[in-house]
Order: structure tokens, then C-alpha cells, then sequence
């Protein structure tokens, strides 16, 4: 039996790719690492990497998508939603394929979750230059369009020879599945070294399982957090995206429950403590619980357990700025923010050493107890909102009550459901209102803010979870960007179900607008520039119905809340429009976020803003903490 075995470049990276296994924790066996390739072939990938992927579709199958930037949204969310623990694949050709996962790069960098990006690229002989699609920089002719890609990636490199393979493909690996460093990565394939043939070694094709290694803390560092909590009397958790892909939601109820200690979460921390928690105080911040924002403004101490600590969690630095905080990651980019006590680690681990040595302390009994008076009132000022099944009068309902409906959809078995969103007002709304028991049941793409993300996210999860009822939550907004994949998950037979709020614009930035002293202009319909057949009425049933969709739209809350029964008995994707009225938000809870304000303008309205804002800098500044 030889020792080598000849391959193209795409063969040995697909026959890489397919070997790979990784267990999970609740698994009796390995799963494949990858669970798929997303394709849209084209001149610079179809001939090479596309026959590769042919041979192996048994091993490694290959999905058709409509759109790059969203079958790399797909791919990510299916990491996310796998808890980084399985990833998926993307290739593209040489152009605007490669150009369009630009964006989505840049939400998995920001998010820290793992993608294999293999677009194709211009020949490295040069001969045929330029060809279809080539960029020519008359500067530098090493540069190709998948240039742009080195910013937005964790790892990158090109492959000008078959063998490099060698060393690129375990570089990339321990880049996607290593808990800091994981991100993007990026593999340019050059067309023709795609097809050419190497003697790789047997032995790089062999199965291997890819074990995920966390840091472990220092004594010393365990011993000043140690410390830090002991000295506190009115400590809090911050819990983010890190201890739910730490699996640590037993650890920290443990160390809740031991220790009285109230937990608030993130946009990619919710689901880490079930909503029903006695000590869970709801979202932090800018969409934050009245519960939450109350504890931290009084709190003597944050223990931020894996979390990036972004603008919106902290109210733009300006809600806990006065607090210390012991910060616990596996990414000590991540720890240095906020200058306080460090610990390099997994939050499971960490909690758990943490508790052991607090065996005996606990937080003093007032605080525990202002802390659950605040979690119940804010349960009952939930229940309050979403129990709403009629707008005002002449109103339209709002996000609230259409959360309330989609919630009550649900049978006992709810809190299986998972509900994914991306961007404009549902986001604040959602990690206010929404309802969740299990880890992972509600899957938020804010660390970017992407819209159009939500219906190509929606069935990423779907993929990862085909035995869950997937919920997208999405504005008009977002999915006239982008909504090609609702056909994909049609082909794949991937169900979602899709809740359409239409409020004629994009209403989130439009309240934005006005309260910074801007007057509408640009955002809603009626505020737009408009030709003379005026602005459209978008019928989004009709064209999801046109993607292969059954849908309907409905006037009110009992409308939804009966297609909602109707959608869940169906047998494939099933969209419901609800129109929305783009001025009413929740009022209860919220933090102050830094937006600047012009500090010159003709307009009142505008130097009124600009008096707040510069009241909130200067309260920022000394530390006062926000109202």
C-alpha cells in the first residue's frame, strides 16, 4: 500500500475537510466537524473544487444557496446554533461571489463564530490574465479581490501550491474550533492550483477528532477573583455569548443558586438561565430589563462571564462605569475591557473552581432578595406587555404584542422553540420579551446588526436543529434585503416559520432619527423621495408564495395568533405578515447609548439633543451612572 496518495488540491482539501470528527457532549459518537458545503459554482471554483465536492457529496454533502452573503449567513448561524462545536464550509468563484462574503465575514468576525470561506481566485500562472472578473491593481499584482477578505478573517492565505495545503489546512482548523481565536477563516483557491495534483501522505486523510481546548486559569488569578467576590456585598453577573458556548448554564445556576448571586444577560448570552429563574434579572443595558439595569447601577461588582462587553451591554460604558469588574473569558483581548480582575478561562471550569472556593460565602440576604423582588416584577411586567391581544384604538399592534402571540403559539413543549432575529427594533424587543428555557432557544445576530440575516440564519439553525420549530422574526426592512433563502429552505426541505412585521420602512433608525433632534426624512415610505406611482405596497405573502412558501398576511393580533396554529401544522416553510405600527416601542426598561448628536444645526429640535447628549457625556465622565 503506498504511502502517498496523488490528488488534486480540491480533492485533498475536501478529503481534509470530510475526515474531521468532533464529539459533542451530549453525542454517544463523533459527528463529522463539518456538516456541509454551501456552493454557488462559477468559473473560478466549478471545474476544481466543484468536481472535488462531487465525488465526496456522499461524505460531505453540498448545498445550493441563491445568494454568497447568505449562504455564509446560513453557515454561521449553523455554527452558532451547533454551539461552535460543528461549522459548515462556503466556496464561491472568482468575483462577486468572493466579494459578496465580505459582509458576512465581518458579522462572524465580530460574533466570534467559526466559518470556512474558500472562494476562488484569479491563476496563479498569470497566462490567461485578466480574466472574467479579475481586479488589476496597477500597483501591487499579488492583489485580488479576496484582498478584502484579510481584515474580516481570523486566518488567511492563499494557496499558490498544492502542498501548502499541508500546513494551511491544520492552521485554519485550530483557528475555527480554538474557543479565542475562533472566527473566519479564509482559503483562497487560485483556479488553476485547484486542479493541480500533489503526492500528499496518507496519513494527512486519516480520521481524526478535533478536541476543544479551553485556557485554564492561574491559582493567582483564581485567587484575586476570589477575593474580589468575597469583598463585594452587591455583586452581579453579566452572563454573554461565551458561557453559552461554554455549556456552562449548570454552573452558573449553580453558582447563582450557592451563592445568591442575580444574573443578567446579553444579546448573545439569553438562554444561559432559564427566563423563570428566581435570581434572573433579564437583558442588560441599552435593551435592557428595568430589573437588570436597577441591580447594576447599585451593584459593587460585575463578573462578566463571556462577554465582549460591546456598547449596548454596558450603555455605551456609562451604565456600570463605576463598578469594577472581574472579567472571565477564554479571550484576554476580551478581559482587558473594563480594567479589572482577569481570568483566562472556560466559564464552566471557571465558575465551578470559583464556587468551590466560596464553599460557605454567599452574598448578603438583602441583596439576594431586592435582587428576586426585581426579577418577579419585572416576570409580571412582561407578562403585562406580551399579554396585550389589542392595539389601541386606530393603532396598529407593535412588537410586543406580536412577541406575546408568537409565544403563545407555542404548545407545552415551547421553550423548544427557537426564534431568530438580526436587526432593527425586534432585537430590543425580543431580549426584553422573549421567553426561553433552554439554551440556545433564542439565537440573535447583534453583535453586527445584519439585516437581512434573519431568514438565511433561520435556516442555518433549522440545519442544525431539524427537529425544532424555527421562528424568524423579521421587519419589512430586512427582508426586502435579503430573503432569496426562504426558496432554499423550501429545496431543503428545512421548515421555518416566518413572522413578518411590516411597518412601510425602516421604523427602528426612523425613532433613532427623531431622537437625536432629526426631523423623518429617508427611512419610512411616506418619508422618501417618490416618483409618481408613489411608494409600493409590498405584498409579502404573494412573494413568498412566488419562493415556494405558503403564506398568508393577517390584520390583527387574533389573526396571527390563528395562522400561527396554522403554520406550525404545515409541512413546509409558512410566512404570516402582520402590519405594524413603526412608532410604538416598549417603554419599560432601556439604557442611555451614545449617539452623537450635530453640534451645530439650524434646528431646534436638534440642539435640544445635543444639550442631552452632551449632559449624558459629562455624567459618563464622572462616573455617575446612567438613568
Amino acid at each position: 500500500m503506498s504511502d502517498t496518495v496523488r490528488l488534486t488540491c480540491a480533492q485533498a482539501l475536501v478529503r481534509y475537510l470530510a475526515a474531521l470528527r468532533a464529539r459533542d457532549a451530549d453525542a454517544e459518537s463523533a459527528q463529522p466537524l463539518f456538516g456541509g458545503v454551501f456552493a454557488i459554482f462559477g468559473h473560478g471554483n466549478v471545474a476544481g473544487l466543484g468536481e472535488a465536492l462531487y465525488d465526496a457529496r456522499h461524505e460531505l454533502p453540498t448545498y445550493r444557496a441563491h445568494n454568497e452573503q447568505a449562504m455564509a449567513h446560513t453557515a454561521i448561524a449553523y455554527a452558532k446554533a451547533s454551539m461552535r462545536r460543528r461549522m459548515m464550509a462556503v466556496t464561491t468563484s472568482i468575483g462577486p461571489g468572493a466579494t459578496n462574503l465580505v459582509t458576512a465575514a465581518a458579522l462572524a468576525h465580530v460574533n466570534r463564530l467559526p466559518v470556512l470561506l474558500l472562494p476562488g481566485d484569479v491563476f496563479v500562472s498569470r497566462a490567461p490574465d485578466p480574466v472574467l472578473q479579475q481586479l488589476e491593481d496597477f500597483a501591487d499584482g499579488t492583489v485580488s479581490v479576496n484582498d478584502c477578505l484579510r481584515p474580516v478573517s481570523r486566518y488567511f492565505d492563499r494557496i499558490v501550491r498544492p502542498e501548502q495545503l499541508l500546513t494551511a489546512l491544520p492552521r485554519a482548523i485550530r483557528a475555527l474550533t480554538d474557543p479565542a481565536l475562533c472566527g473566519p477563516v479564509t482559503l483562497a483557491l487560485p483556479q488553476d492550483v485547484q486542479t493541480e495534483a500533489y503526492d500528499y501522505p496518507g496519513s494527512f486523510f486519516a480520521p481524526r477528532e478535533i478536541v476543544f481546548r479551553a485556557p485554564i486559569p492561574t491559582d493567582d488569578e483564581l485567587m484575586l477573583a476570589l477575593d474580589a467576590i468575597e469583598a463585594s456585598q452587591r455583586p452581579v453577573i453579566v452572563a454573554g455569548g461565551g458561557a453559552l458556548y461554554a455549556r456552562a448554564t449548570p454552573e452558573l445556576l449553580a453558582f447563582a443558586d450557592r451563592h445568591g448571586v442575580p444574573v443578567c444577560e446579553t444579546q448573545a448570552g439569553k438562554g444561559a438561565m432559564p427566563w423563570n429563574h428566581p435570581l434572573q434579572l433579564g437583558p442588560a443595558g441599552v435593551c435592557g430589563s428595568t430589573a437588570a439595569n436597577a441591580i447594576l447601577r447599585d451593584a459593587d461588582l460585575v463578573i462578566a462571564v463571556g462577554t465582549r462587553l460591546q456598547d449596548f451591554t454596558t450603555g455605551s460604558n456609562a451604565l456600570f462605569r463605576h463598578v469594577p469588574i472581574l472579567s472571565i473569558n477564554v479571550n484576554t483581548f476580551d478581559t482587558l475591557k473594563g480594567d479589572g480582575v482577569e481570568v483566562i478561562g472556560d466559564a464552566a471550569q471557571v465558575l465551578d473552581d470559583l464556587s468551590f472556593g466560596l464553599e460557605g460565602w454567599a452574598a448578603p440576604d438583602a441583596w439576594t432578595e431586592r435582587a428576586r423582588e426585581a426579577a418577579r416584577a419585572w416576570v409580571d411586567t412582561v407578562s403585562r406587555i406580551t399579554g396585550q391581544r389589542h392595539a389601541p384604538p386606530g393603532r396598529r399592534p407593535y412588537d410586543g404584542e406580536v412577541i406575546g402571540a408568537v409565544q403563545r403559539s407555542s404548545t407545552t413543549s415551547a421553550m423548544r422553540d427557537i426564534v431568530v432575529c438580526a436587526a432593527g427594533t425586534l432585537p430590543a424587543e425580543l431580549e426584553k420579551l422573549w421567553r426561553t428555557e433552554t439554551a440556545g432557544g433564542y439565537h440573535m445576530e447583534y453583535g453586527y446588526s445584519c439585516m437581512g440575516y434573519e431568514i438565511a440564519g433561520g435556516l442555518g439553525v433549522k440545519m442544525a436543529h431539524p427537529d425544532r420549530e424555527v421562528i424568524v422574526m423579521v421587519g419589512d426592512g430586512s427582508y426586502l434585503m435579503m430573503n432569496s433563502e426562504l426558496a432554499t429552505s423550501v429545496m431543503l426541505d428545512a421548515k421555518l416559520i416566518v413572522v413578518l412585521l411590516d411597518n412601510r420602512g425602516y421604523g427602528c433608525i426612523n425613532r433613532l432619527q427623531q431622537a437625536t433632534g432629526g426631523a423623518p426624512f429617508n427611512n419610512l415610505f411616506d418619508d422618501c423621495v417618490q416618483g409618481r406611482h408613489g411608494a409600493p405596497r409590498v405584498d409579502f405573502a404573494a412573494h413568498a408564495r412566488a419562493l415556494g412558501a405558503i403564506a398568508e398576511h393577517v390584520a390583527d393580533i387574533a389573526g396571527l395568533e390563528a395562522a400561527l396554529e396554522r403554520a406550525r401544522a404545515a409541512d413546509r416553510t409558512y410566512l404570516v405578515c402582520i402590519d405594524t405600527d413603526p412608532a410604538r416601542t416598549t417603554d419599560d426598561g432601556g439604557a442611555w447609548w451614545e449617539v452623537a448628536v450635530p453640534e451645530v444645526s439650524p434646528r431646534t429640535a436638534v440642539r435640544e439633543a445635543r444639550a442631552a447628549y452632551e449632559t449624558a457625556m459629562a455624567d459618563r465622565k464622572t462616573g455617575k451612572p446612567s438613568p
